[in-house]
């Protein structure tokens, strides 16, 4: 999402994500037309250093030979919703640019910048189009490339992991029809709505899988009270802002055991509730381990970096 970096000969785009005290490699081709083919996904322990655990990466599985793509933090982006600029394709980076500048806490003239659309159909035309504002201060994307390539680790790609948790989801959409994607990671979930393959709403909700998995009791019913409510608030929220797409699925995504929440969500909310399950929109032979729930959202995001559209 944010600008490109330069990338030489390559086999197509390799994702190295830090997260939490470890680094997730995945690989994967993405043919059009067909299911896309998980190669790869290992996990290390990061255990003298990010950067020393990248360049004896680097070495053990030849990255040297991918175009590599990352996902910043949390902490080191915003994405924002803004009215879509009316000037040429050209200006409208710079035109989301100056209106992003009281919207920040970093300084946005050297700020990284990238505009993503929100589309909207014929049924909606008179209403304003918004797009997407993702912007990485300086100092954040700097300290990015700097890890990488202190580590001589190829680095083609900076995204964030609202895009890759998207490229995962469009494949469980249905043709026509809005889908709705909870995963539930180690410190927060993180829920996507997508239609078309493109990403219309992204939003964190501080419920963990962690903290679900831990909870026992009232407190665990409160957790999933909460849980509920704001998934209840944001698909009607939606519905009002998008009438024209119809969300009928929700896919649910845990690094936790959770086929008690996936009741409790049931029971609860008018969308249809599914566990995911990759086996179903991908093919991954060499990695039986992704056969299991919890494997398979553990490697969410370095999954959906690796499916990545356009070439490096």
């Amino acid at each position: 999402m944010l600008p490109k970096l330069r990338a030489k000969n390559t086999k197509g785009w390799m994702a190295v994500v830090c997260r939490g005290g470890r680094i997730d490699l995945a690989y994967a081709v993405r043919a059009r037309d067909e299911r896309p083919l998980i190669e790869r996904l290992d996990s290390f322990r990061v255990e003298a250093g990010e950067a020393d655990a990248l360049q004896r990466l680097r070495a053990s599985h030849q990255l040297k030979a991918y175009a590599c793509t990352t996902l910043l933090p949390e902490s080191d982006y915003r994405l924002l919703q803004v009215d879509a600029p009316a000037v040429a394709a050209e200006e409208r980076t710079s035109a989301v640019r100056w209106r992003l500048k009281d919207m920040v806490d970093f300084p946005i003239d050297t700020a990284a910048v990238g505009v993503l659309d929100i589309p909207l159909k014929d049924s909606a035309a008179g209403r304003q189009p918004s797009v997407f504002a993702v912007t990485a201060g300086a100092e954040a994307v700097g300290r990015c490339m700097r890890l990488f390539d202190g580590a001589r680790v190829p680095l083609a790609a900076i995204d964030i992991p609202e895009l890759a948790q998207r490229n995962v989801a469009a494949l469980f959409e249905e043709a026509n029809r809005g889908l709705a994607f909870l995963s539930l990671g180690e410190a927060d979930s993180l829920l996507t709505i997508t239609y078309g393959g493109e990403l219309y709403l992204a939003r964190r909700i501080e419920v963990s899988a962690r903290t679900l998995a831990e909870a026992e009791g009232e407190r665990r019913q409160v957790l999933v009270e909460r849980l509920v409510l704001e998934l209840q608030r944001t698909l009607d929220n939606f519905d009002r802002q998008y009438n024209f797409i119809s969300v009928v699925r929700l896919v649910l995504a845990s690094e936790q055991p959770a086929d008690w929440l996936l009741a409790a969500l049931g029971e609860n909310l008018y969308v249809p509730v599914q566990a995911m399950d990759l086996a179903a929109v991908a093919d991954f032979p060499a990695l039986p381990e992704l056969k299991n729930p919890q494997r398979q959202a553990q490697g969410l995001l370095a999954i959906g970096a690796a499916l990545r559209e356009g070439g490096p």
